[in-house]
């Protein structure tokens, strides 16, 4: 075994008290998190980073009422693949966040990121929108295709990882779609749960828990023999 630990978009706008799509409790799994990054056992480090243009898909202001209520209404998406680009989502609307280049896209100061050794800088194509740190919402990977910095699946399989354990936030947003696409990369992934927190808690964790496991993730704890015997 040879594991990668990936810290989800422990940012600014999705923690309290300040951010303007704050995840209830997402500042406090800093020293969980931090404990994790210290772990000897892992081989690889990764933190990922919505870093969205201005004029994002995704919020809300960008378009007009009164469909245009966040959390409520949504907006249909087209695959950016120029070969793709019939096939079409659903996007939920949020509310402004992580914009490029301001201080609520900013890692929490709490998050020790001296040992992360890539950051993933995502969701910067303006037309899509990507909660995994692996691809878009049409699974493209293609950093040319979905304005991400980096191919985390090439940069995990060069370095022969085997196990991919995801923390941070949103459970049931972006760190599902990473436990999930790690997964259909052929990495073994696991979710931290005690180090992890949804933007809707409690219904949000359970529907999370039953798509994850219908797809092979492992739901482990931080004190648990899956970290305990990484070496």
């Amino acid at each position: 075994m040879k594991a990668a630990l990936i810290v989800v978009d422990m940012q600014e706008d999705f923690c309290p008290p300040n951010g303007s799509l704050a995840v209830y409790g997402a500042r406090d799994l800093a020293p969980t998190i931090n404990s994790l990054l210290a772990h000897p056992g892992f081989a690889v480090r990764v933190a990922s980073q919505d870093y969205h243009p201005p004029g994002h898909i995704s919020f809300a202001t960008n378009h007009p009422p009164p469909n245009n209520r966040p959390f409520e209404c949504s907006i249909k998406m087209a695959n950016p693949a120029p070969s793709k680009q019939t096939e079409t989502q659903e996007q939920t609307l949020w509310p402004v966040h992580c914009v490029q280049q301001t201080s609520g896209a900013d890692i929490i100061p709490e998050i020790d990121t001296s040992k992360i050794d890539l950051l993933v800088k995502k969701g910067m194509h303006p037309l899509v929108e990507m909660y995994s740190a692996f691809a878009d919402a049409f699974g493209n990977q293609d950093p040319a295709i979905v304005s991400v910095n980096a191919n985390l699946r090439s940069f995990l399989t060069d370095r022969g990882v085997t196990d991919v354990f995801v923390v941070g936030v949103a459970g049931d947003f972006c760190v599902k779609h990473t436990a999930l696409d790690a997964a259909k990369a052929g990495f073994r992934s696991h979710v931290v749960q005690d180090a992890t927190e949804c933007v809707v808690p409690g219904s949000g964790w359970k529907e999370t828990t039953q798509e994850l496991a219908a797809a092979g993730v492992s739901i482990i704890q931080s004190d648990g023999p899956e970290i305990a015997d990484l070496i």
